[in-house]
């Protein structure tokens, strides 16, 4: 896999994501101060519910614009399949039944699933389980629950 290739086509993902979350958020916001949105009785509570989803979601929007100003610049280390698995790593692993997962590892954007040349990529960070499952092994490592293998780092 082409690492530059995969970086930006999680960085088309993301920004796919934020251009969405944004436009919810203004939905929301604009419903919340709608004179016509005003409660019917006080047990009416839409507009404030709407306000609270607008809040949430420009609290994502924020979130997402970071890590895209994050992914923009980053510029992970390049590996072979010699390295030990650190951040920045793009590793492939096989499963007994014949499956493959593809994965980014990264500091930031975790539980991202984007596809890159049609095949399906996670981002996961050092804190899930897998990445720390997985950190300082090598290609070719047999390990984890269920049993998988280390079929590519780059």
């Amino acid at each position: 896999m082409n690492k530059s290739a995969v970086l930006s086509s999680l960085l088309e993902e993301l920004k796919s994501q934020l251009d969405r979350i944004v436009s919810a958020a203004s939905e929301a916001r604009s419903y919340a101060t709608d004179p016509d949105s005003k409660a019917e009785n006080k047990y009416d509570t839409r507009t404030v519910e709407a306000s609270y989803l607008a809040a949430g979601q420009a609290a994502k929007a924020a979130e997402l614009a970071a890590t895209v100003d994050f992914f923009t610049s980053w510029s992970p280390p390049d590996f072979s399949g010699d390295d030990p698995i650190a951040v920045g790593a793009l590793v492939t692993l096989a499963y007994p039944d014949g499956g493959r997962l593809s994965l980014l590892l990264a500091p930031k954007g975790g539980g991202i699933v984007f596809d890159s040349d049609g095949q399906s990529i996670t981002v996961i960070t050092p804190q899930a389980p897998l990445f720390q499952t997985l950190e300082s092994r090598r290609q070719g490592d047999e390990t984890g629950d269920p049993l998988f293998r280390i079929v590519e780092i780059g």
